[in-house]
């Protein structure tokens, strides 16, 4: 399968973030998805059940460790909680290993 961002896809996930869905469902298991945030979108605080990879492939996001330009890993363990922000807009490829809890 080969996925370019602006031929996907895309189905609002929550006012100002798209999802692209790679496999997997938001109900269990694994499962990985592009994210396409526009500028000044947010996620609310979650908890991570599982491993979270997010690889930032444009733009920038940031939580409350940092700022994430594009080119960077971000990897948040099981138990971790966080909020995510992005100023410019970005799109990202996450990788879950369970599903997130919204808080």
């Amino acid at each position: 399968m080969a996925a370019r961002p602006e031929s996907v896809p895309w189905r609002r996930l929550r006012e100002g973030v798209e999802i692209h869905r790679l496999y997997g469902s938001s109900d269990a298991g694994a499962s990985a998805a592009l994210l396409r945030y526009a500028p000044g979108a947010s996620v609310p605080q979650h908890v991570h059940r599982g491993h979270e990879h997010i690889f930032v492939l444009t733009g920038s996001q940031s939580d409350e460790r940092g700022h994430h330009r594009a080119g960077t890993l971000v990897m948040n363990a099981p138990g971790s909680r966080h909020s995510v922000s992005s100023a410019e807009g970005c799109i990202v490829l996450a990788i879950w290993e369970q599903p997130v809890v919204f808080i």
